[in-house]
């Protein structure tokens, strides 16, 4: 049965907690998974939270950790003393370990580093600390099984009995010669069936999928969906096996990525969440209101130069602004969407000019059968044929143009190495709307003859 936190469950862990009875805490998050705990630590304020954390054993506490909301993580570390935030890291994976050490202030890094009783795996956290953020050496962890070729599959059977114990999952088994190059892998099942006096050699497979140490993580995520990989060795320029990076470390990677773009795309400049301050919220949806703001403006602007041309013969033009805005906004936005999952999924293929092509079609299309509804009402409620013709063209063009918009621009930023979420949303929208009035009324003002 899933564990669920009720208002019962907080009552009762309130009372315990006040009354210090230690025993029964611990006995009740005895089996509690770790991700569950870490959500009643996100629900309690912060002294019970560590309260908690203190009580519990470093092998669950330091899971915890890892499952906690940053703001929350960042609290509770800054409470901790060195020692215990280094009895905390030693229970972790090395990877895990540098990402917790990462988040502190270097002095603090260097003292926690120093407390660590464990020489080789404060080697391995300096050495992950030393590689920039969103890379393949900041993502990986350095336990891994590793043989050489040149053992025999007895003596590798005994070997990596030793090795295992400190991997959390084996996924497969690394080939290595004598200088630690990567040049093969194995499966369990390969030394299962394999006999006991053939060298690895024999047995490897050679051809193994490896990412560079600086690789950008987005496309080590991206080579990992592509051939399925639950694993995937890191090596450096020669080719010597560094570490290994598994699965659960690229979906944080694609959840960072995602929401990162969907703020970017509603129109947020940084990364916010809801619980942050008044001033951190404003300073991320400003610039982007701001755009709007400017855009809103050059509407007026544009509609203000037709304004005594369509005053007196066809005002109801003015009447139809709203609704060319909001199509060409809507237009441009779903191009956009389209081509920047696309980009994110690495499925846009072909020329830039391909993509224009196709997607002026579909807006051709979707525009023609628009206009033709469009058309049929204005017809209808004006009783004016060229009125009708003159909206419905323009709704044509305008669906058009905001589709080679929303088309290029996001293809365009990705070819200039920026990232193209920005190009949906408020940018797209902005924009649209600018040129699609523009657009509108041109039309309009040359079928009328006005």
């Amino acid at each position: 049965m899933a564990f669920e936190i009720t208002n019962t469950f907080f009552d009762n862990l309130t009372s315990l907690i006040h009354n210090q009875d230690d025993k029964a805490i611990s006995k009740l998050f005895a089996d509690v998974h770790y991700a569950d705990i870490a959500e009643v630590l996100d629900e309690v304020n912060f002294d019970e939270a560590i309260y908690i954390i203190k009580l519990l054993d470093s092998e669950k506490t330091s899971e915890i950790l890892m499952e906690l909301d940053e703001d929350i993580r960042e609290k509770i570390l800054n409470n901790l003393s060195a020692k215990e935030i280094a009895e905390e890291v030693e229970e972790m994976d090395s990877d895990d370990a540098a990402d917790i050490i990462g988040e502190l202030s270097e002095d603090r890094q260097e003292r926690v580093i120093n407390a660590l009783d464990d020489d080789e795996l404060a080697a391995d956290i300096k050495e992950l600390l030393s590689y920039d953020d969103e890379t393949a050496g900041s993502l990986m962890a350095k336990e891994l099984v590793k043989v050489y070729e040149t053992w025999t599959v007895a003596g590798c059977m005994r070997r990596i009995r030793g090795q295992a114990k400190d991997v959390t999952r084996v996924h497969s088994i690394y080939v290595v010669d004598k200088e630690d190059k990567l040049v093969g892998r194995l499966s369990l099942k390969d030394l299962i069936i394999a006999k006991s006096d053939q060298k690895i050699a024999e047995i490897a497979k050679s051809k193994v999928d490896a990412v560079h140490v600086n690789m950008d993580d987005e496309e080590v995520a991206k080579i990992m969906a592509k051939y399925d990989l639950e694993a995937i060795p890191v090596v450096d320029d020669h080719n010597v096996l560094l570490g290994r990076i598994t699965i659960d470390d690229i979906v944080d990677v694609l959840k960072e990525e995602a929401e990162r773009d969907y703020q970017m795309a509603a129109g947020l400049t940084q990364d916010v969440d809801s619980d942050d301050s008044i001033l951190q919220l404003t300073k991320a949806r400003l610039p982007w209101l701001f755009l709007g703001l400017v855009g809103g403006i050059g509407a007026f602007l544009i509609m203000s130069v037709f304004e005594h041309s369509f005053k007196e013969s066809a005002f109801v033009l003015f009447l139809f602004t709203p609704l060319v805005a909001a199509m060409a906004g809507n237009v441009g936005v779903q191009s956009s969407a389209i081509i920047v999952q696309g980009l994110a999924n690495d499925d846009v293929k072909g020329s830039i000019n391909s993509r224009l092509l196709k997607e002026m079609l579909l807006a051709l299309l979707n525009g023609f059968i628009l206009a033709l509804f469009l058309m049929l009402f204005v017809w209808i409620y004006e009783g004016r044929i060229d009125l009708a013709l003159a909206v419905s063209v323009s709704l044509i063009a305008v669906i058009v143009v905001a589709g080679l918009i929303g088309t290029f621009v996001p293809l365009f930023l990705h070819k200039r190495g920026i990232d193209p979420a920005i190009a949906t949303g408020p940018f797209i929208t902005t924009s649209n709307d600018i040129f699609g009035i523009l657009i509108y009324f041109l039309i309009a003002k040359s079928i009328l003859g006005i």
